[in-house]
Formats: structure tokens, sequence, C-alpha cells
């Protein structure tokens, strides 16, 4: 068996096909969720701004909710919304009220 040279081995740590966080699904470990009171909403953006995950789901300007997929409930941007208008509550009972669990 003849030992293959530095010029016939593939290069370590090669990306053949590179990935996405967008199919990366990362909601699921999440023990606190996001809920948007949208009367106090006044869609100042700063939700949108400071979330690390972009779970922030905004059109034509205005924040129209929340990608729970890619949310894992850090809670900045409850933490940084000047109108209180967005409350972090336990994922367990949201579940169960939504019918999931």
């Amino acid at each position: 068996m003849k030992i293959k040279g530095w010029k016939e081995i593939m290069p370590g740590g090669l990306v053949t096909e590179p990935g996405s966080s967008v199919t990366y699904e990362t909601g699921t470990w999440r023990s606190s969720r996001p809920t948007i009171d949208k009367e106090r909403c006044t869609h100042c953006l700063l939700c949108w701004v400071f979330c690390p995950d972009g779970s922030i789901v905004v059109r034509d300007s205005k924040v129209v909710g929340i990608d729970l997929k890619h949310c894992k409930g850090c809670g900045i941007c409850a933490n940084e919304c000047p109108r209180h208008a967005i409350t972090m509550v336990d994922e367990i009972k949201a579940r169960v009220e939504e019918g999931l669990s």
C-alpha cells in the first residue's frame, strides 16, 4: 500500500457544505419565552436591535411576532423594552396553554 503525500491528502477541517443557523433550531432549550402585549408596543424596535438571535419578527417597521424556533429565552428583549410590552413567561405553562404539552 502506497502512503499518500501531503499534496494528495484532503485538507483537515474543510467544510464542503456550508451550514446555516436558519436550519439549526435552538428554541427547544428555552425555559422562558417572551410574549408581546401589542397594545403597549410602540414599535420602537429596541427589542429587535438587542435580540442576539434575530428572533424579533419585523414587517413594515412594526414588530409582528417572535420567531420561537430560534429564540433562546434570554429575556434581553423584555429587559430593553421601554414600554414593558414584552414579558417573559414560563415555557411549560405557555406550551400547556397552547395545547402543545
